[in-house]
């Protein structure tokens, strides 16, 4: 976790940040794959998939961008309620978050003399109280005013880009429906290896666990649209 008022080592993405694009490409690829092997399971022919895979691909990528911002904003308020009511609480009850200064110093090995010394240093900065709080007493992040707005413009992006990947074949005509859908899995799927290495490089992951574990979460979603496409067609 990246303490409250911190920000992540340069040449590292910011958590949420990378949360966000795992959120909005897999889910944006997984949707629209669904959605065009279900339409071509059940027989519709390759204009008809082309409008349903736009019209789900454009409402998916506003759906999804509004629920980051407003999701994104609600943490914010909470957050933001919390700080007021631990400040209120630092003025009114200070001796009982000094004791919870210490339980949280005793939890980290300090011992009686450490805490009490420690307890002084962090009572002299009040910012530093607060976030001690926050960060360790509550297990709240601290969200910047810009993220609600950075949070929907990245799930925005990764949903769009995410959509558009299993169309390619249909837009370039590679073919017949079945073979056009054929090249949409396998590009699907190796984006999807792509999103859980990438993933991988940048955690503690291990490629050759986060790339096939993406990859069969987000294909086993997409045929769930062959299967049901399938049945609708047979019955």
């Amino acid at each position: 976790m990246v303490p409250a008022g911190t920000t992540p080592p340069e040449g590292h993405p910011h958590p949420t940040l990378l949360s966000d694009f795992i959120l909005g490409s897999q889910d944006g690829l997984v949707n629209v794959l669904g959605i065009l092997l279900g339409l071509a399971a059940a027989g519709a022919g390759g204009q008809i998939i082309l409008i349903g895979a736009v019209a789900a691909l454009s409402a998916e990528t506003i759906s999804m961008g509004a629920v980051a911002y407003t999701s994104t904003l609600s943490r914010r308020s909470l957050y933001m309620s919390e700080v007021q009511r631990e400040l209120n609480e630092m003025r009114d009850l200070p001796d009982a978050e000094r004791e919870e200064v210490r339980a949280i110093l005793r939890k980290w090995g300090y011992q009686t003399e450490e805490v009490e010394s420690m307890l002084k240093m962090i009572e002299a900065r009040p910012k530093a109280w607060l976030d001690i709080m926050m960060a360790f007493e509550l297990n709240l992040t601290e969200v910047a005013p810009h993220q609600p707005r950075n949070t929907a413009l990245v799930v925005f992006g990764a949903t769009l880009t995410g959509s558009v990947i299993p169309l390619i074949p249909f837009l370039a005509h590679l073919g017949t429906i079945t073979q056009e859908a054929v090249v949409s899995v396998v590009l699907s799927g190796a984006t999807l290896f792509g999103i859980g290495w990438y993933e991988a490089r940048i955690t503690l992951g291990r490629i050759w666990v986060n790339g096939p574990r993406m990859l069969l979460i987000g294909l086993a979603a997409g045929f769930a649209g062959f299967l049901a496409g399938t049945l609708l067609h047979a019955y």
